[in-house]
């Protein structure tokens, strides 16, 4: 039997594929997100921990990924990017699914429900931050096209377009996440100190995530600027 490249089994025609996936498996577990939130809300733990396992399970993948990548990727590649790029392209939308395992295991961990006075902008929180995983990949799925057209023409001014709506829904989570610690600063004194510096630390993560989503948007930016 002839033996067969594990390059044409991960990369077949093109390197961009498992970089894609990998972003896919990333805004996977970033998506897992709201509702987790929703079920720690509810007190249902057996849901909460169902869909942390699923969080769990998409990072892992991902990681594989990213391994494989780190170890396959052609280094005389035919492209307009530097391989150097590539790889430090994957390493920031790791950080996505590495940041949603972190949120997830500290709400389980704690059995961490939020006052309930901010469920409400919580769950809008969550939502707006895993939005920005998403249009992040949608970004990333067209890194493709880019390479095709030579990241140029029509392509370009789409994927910009879509990188400045990525940029807005960005700062709108920060604005969230201000008014969340302004609500959260308010009712401190009602609350145990330690729930409190978790309920922050919380905050903290979930506005990174959203931050690492736009940062893979700013390394595609700087690609298609070479």
């Amino acid at each position: 039997m002839a033996s067969r490249n594990p390059l044409v089994g991960l990369f077949g025609r093109s390197p961009i594929g498992p970089i894609q996936e990998h972003m896919q498996l990333a805004d996977q577990a970033a998506q897992v997100l709201p509702a987790l939130f929703q079920a720690a809300a509810a007190e249902d733990w057996e849901t909460a921990r169902t869909l942390r396992r699923e969080i769990g399970e998409a990072e892992k993948a991902a990681d594989k990924i990213k391994r494989s990548v780190r170890r396959h990727l052609p280094k005389s590649l035919f492209l307009p990017v530097p391989r150097s790029d590539l790889l430090g392209l994957v390493s920031i939308q790791d950080k996505v699914a590495d940041t949603a395992k972190d949120i997830a295991a500290l709400v389980i961990d704690r059995n961490m429900i939020f006052p309930e006075s901010m469920r409400e902008g919580m769950l809008e929180f969550v939502e707006a931050c895993c939005a920005t995983s998403g249009q992040a990949l949608s970004a990333i799925q067209e890194l493709d096209e880019l390479l095709e057209v030579g990241f140029s023409g029509r392509e370009v001014t789409r994927v910009e377009a879509m990188l400045k709506v990525l940029g807005k829904m960005e700062r709108r989570t920060d604005k969230l996440a201000a008014s969340l610690r302004a609500k959260l600063f308010k009712l401190e004194s009602e609350l145990p100190p330690v729930d409190v510096m978790f309920y922050y630390r919380t905050l903290f993560l979930l506005g990174n995530l959203a931050n690492e989503a736009e940062t893979v948007g700013d390394r595609l930016q700087i690609l298609m600027a070479k």
